[in-house]
């Protein structure tokens, strides 16, 4: 790359950043600086809070974890001569705050931080809790370089335009009476299916009205629940889209900057939208290899019954994981079918995963045997078909502790909402995988993961969903056909419309009405529920938080 020292060369880096885990992350910060200096770039901007890992939730409470982040930021500024970088952190208020913390946006040339630009607007809806750890910045500075005036913002403090009901501050309204050239975001923006559009109508609303070009930079990785999908994207000032980085990969790319016109040095990445079930499938398998990566294990299993949730968790965690990584168990009942039985080991030959077969038919007739005299004068019901569940959850868990695997939960979002699933029985695990898919993307998952070849049996697929926990069972003995509940619980629990809104919009009342209590009826177990890799932008877990006790 031939450097002009006339104009401006900025390189973006999306890098999969471990939270805590400094040695690591900051020799991936240095690297990609002395990759970016050699490649001839006067900048290289990371994402927010790359220092450290976005979010360390109460880690950032603890001065041993603040210290070392200042750690890393002095090793990190010993390499930023004749280049500089922009780079996410936690930074101390010095100042006699309530918060003791900033989220910064540190500027870094010659040996040394030169601006902390700190972040206005501190979100605390949805999985976010920032305004318990930071305090809101209430100054505004753009930073001069090399000529060119910069405009950083750090993720929100851009969003205030789509969300004026909840902020009164507008950073970049502040930013832009200095006069600048161009404006950079950094970013910490969780995945959902439908957010990457979001994003780029906030920053093209931004150029439109400044015109300025913009750089918004966001992060990559899983960190349990949250997912962020990169897709760091590149604007000139006509709010055309110039680049976007790699989707769930990291990347690293350059562009020049001359008098606010961007020129990519390198091919622009071909812009092409993934379907909606493509990117949910890229954000499940990285979800599922990060979570066993930066834990520390290597070796997942589950129980796979010949049903559509377990086939599909366990196809997605042979793709994350390798499927000699992966121990399927398969647990017949008496209840259990034989094509049941079939589809399961179609499904472990597609895949080339390990799998163990441990019946447990005699298991649950000692328990009937035991229990018979406590149960006396009482017919079958819902307790035994319980018992099925929670046997085979004691199997998995079993196995999982004797060879050291990590169990994974199969319960879809439906299932979760509703309550349909047995407390420490099929409810048991260490990840939920597909917890935020409904269960009528299940299915679309299911197709997707079969469009180079069979790997989901097609029996699997078109045979009615059972439990298989009793005679000729079916789900839709106890939920509404799965495509009127999902459409439903979409409503209520991700757009969180109201029951008059949903009965307005032509769904029955009762149905409505009965959904809606079922919900609210489950709230005990999804407080003892895995957490579930988010996908949506309304996901179980810490993204919707509801009392446990309440009347509804």
């Amino acid at each position: 790359m031939i450097k002009d020292e006339a104009n401006m060369v900025i390189a973006i880096a999306q890098i999969n950043y471990h939270i805590g885990n400094f040695q690591e992350n900051t020799h991936k910060i240095i690297t990609t600086i002395d990759q970016a200096k050699e490649a001839g770039a006067d900048l290289v901007v990371f994402p927010e809070i790359s220092i450290g890992g976005y979010l360390a939730k109460d880690m950032f409470r603890y001065a041993t974890f603040l210290d070392a982040c200042e750690d890393s930021i002095a090793q990190i500024a010993v390499h930023c001569q004749q280049i500089a970088c922009i780079i996410g952190a936690p930074v101390r208020t010095k100042r006699n705050h309530a918060k003791q913390l900033y989220n910064a946006a540190l500027f870094i040339a010659e040996g040394q931080v030169q601006h902390s630009i700190h972040k206005t607007l501190l979100p605390d809806y949805d999985v976010f809790d920032e305004y318990r750890y930071f305090e809101p910045n209430d100054t505004f500075q753009c930073i001069s370089y090399k000529g060119i005036t910069i405009a950083l913002t750090i993720c929100e403090d851009l969003w205030r335009s789509d969300l004026s009901s909840i902020y009164t501050k507008d950073p970049m309204r502040e930013l832009v009476k200095q006069d600048p050239d161009l404006m950079i975001n950094i970013a910490a923006s969780p995945f959902s299916e439908d957010h990457f559009r979001t994003r780029q109508a906030v920053v093209r609303n931004h150029i439109n009205a400044y015109k300025l070009p913009a750089f918004y930079v966001n992060t990559i990785g899983a960190h349990a629940d949250i997912i962020f999908d990169g897709r760091s994207m590149v604007f000139d000032r006509e709010a055309t889209l110039v680049d976007v980085l790699a989707a769930f990969q990291e990347d690293l790319r350059y562009y020049r900057l001359v008098h606010k016109s961007i020129t990519p040095l390198q091919e622009p990445t071909a812009v092409t939208e993934l379907s909606s079930i493509a990117r949910v499938h890229q954000a499940l398998v990285l979800g599922i290899r990060d979570f066993f990566a930066k834990s520390g294990f290597k070796k997942a299993i589950l129980g796979l019954s010949g049903g559509i949730d377990s086939a599909v968790v366990a196809a997605l965690a042979c793709e994350a994981l390798g499927p000699e990584n992966v121990l399927c168990v398969l647990l017949p009942s008496v209840y259990s079918t034989e094509h049941s039985l079939k589809d399961a080991l179609d499904l472990v030959q597609a895949t080339g995963c390990l799998h163990e077969i441990v019946p447990i038919k005699t298991i649950t007739e000692t328990f009937d045997t035991v229990l018979a005299p406590v149960f006396k004068g009482k017919g079958m019901d819902i307790t035994e078909e319980n018992i099925q569940a929670r046997v085979r959850a004691v199997i998995l868990m079993a196995i999982s502790n004797k060879h050291g695997y990590i169990l994974l939960n199969t319960s879809n979002k439906s299932e979760a909402a509703v309550g349909y699933g047995t407390l420490y029985g099929d409810m048991a695990g260490a990840l939920g995988v597909i917890g935020d898919v409904f269960k009528t993307k299940v299915y679309e998952l299911a197709n997707y993961l079969n469009r180079n070849g069979e790997i989901i049996p097609k029996n699997t697929i078109t045979k009615a969903p059972s439990a298989e926990l009793r005679p000729d069972q079916k789900d839709s003995d106890s939920l509404p056909e799965y495509a009127i509940l999902d459409a439903v619980l979409h409503r209520y629990v991700e757009l969180e419309w109201s029951a008059a809104a949903i009965i307005a919009d032509g769904f029955e009342e009762a149905l409505v009405k009965r959904v809606i209590k079922l919900v609210s009826s489950a709230e005990f177990k999804r407080y003892q529920a895995p957490p579930i890799l988010r996908v949506t932008r309304k996901a179980f877990g810490s993204g919707r938080v509801m009392p446990l006790v309440a009347k509804h």
